[in-house]
């Protein structure tokens, strides 16, 4: 326990961040529909997954909300688009967050080329926002734990596009990827390599519990908390860190 809360420590350096209380734009009673792949799915069916504590990171700050889960294993930027309206539109959320791309990269042959992937992601957040849905955007974790492999760098240009759009579109944003990728290079100076290689996820690809905190804690900072809201949440989850 010791090792996975110095590894979510080290994604969290929020000693810039104001101490005053900033307001949070999600409101008690919001419902937030999370629309995802497996990493959501898993997230959002274990009291320890991600989903799970932004509910109780928010709750513990006097923010209650309703979570949708509307995330399907194995599912890409096209099989998300088909279902939004029964996963997500249907059900009348005030927020949505967005976390695509693993698998449109990861499928390899089977997955979704970028021009495709950016038609799809593009009508997914103006379909949202046309009904009145405000999103956050995640740009993709990672396809194995070295950010050099192919999968990795093919999903860097699916990155960038999604941090162009949240910008166009003006959606809030949690770069998950980024968190990622520094909370793997500073542990890696101070922490001998996990037996199964691997820091956050437990198997380089979906979640384990420093993960899961990692991504939480990236969704809470893109929601506007700030360091000593933060440290709330994460006391919530039980880590005094």
């Amino acid at each position: 326990m010791k090792h996975l809360r110095s590894i979510v420590t080290l994604t969290a350096l929020f000693s810039t961040a104001s101490l005053l209380h900033a307001d949070i734009p999600v409101k008690a009673g919001d419902k937030v529909a999370f629309l995802g792949d497996s990493i959501t799915q898993a997230g959002q069916g274990s009291p320890t997954g991600y989903v799970q504590l932004i509910g109780r990171g928010l709750e513990a700050n006097g923010v209650k909300i309703e979570i949708i889960g509307a995330g399907i294993s194995g599912h890409k930027s096209n099989d998300m688009l088909g279902r939004l309206d029964r996963d997500v539109l249907s059900k009348k959320p005030q927020w949505m967050t967005l976390s695509c791309g693993v698998n449109d990269v990861w499928h390899g042959a089977n997955g979704v080329p970028l021009d495709d992937y950016k038609k799809n992601i593009t009508a997914i957040v103006d379909q949202a926002q046309a009904a009145g849905v405000k999103v956050v955007i995640l740009t993709s974790t990672m396809i194995g734990e070295d950010q050099p492999n192919p999968n990795n760098q093919k999903l860097a240009s699916y990155n960038a596009f999604l941090r162009t759009l949240q910008k166009d579109k003006k959606c809030l944003l949690a770069d998950l990827n980024a968190e990622m990728q520094a909370a793997i290079a500073e542990a890696a100076k101070t922490q001998p390599k996990p037996a199964n290689g691997n820091y956050l996820t437990s198997d380089g690809v979906h979640m384990a519990a420093a993960g899961d905190q990692m991504m939480a804690l990236g969704v809470l900072k893109g929601f506007g908390l700030n360091a000593a809201e933060l440290a709330k949440a994460k006391a919530a989850w039980g880590d005094k860190k």
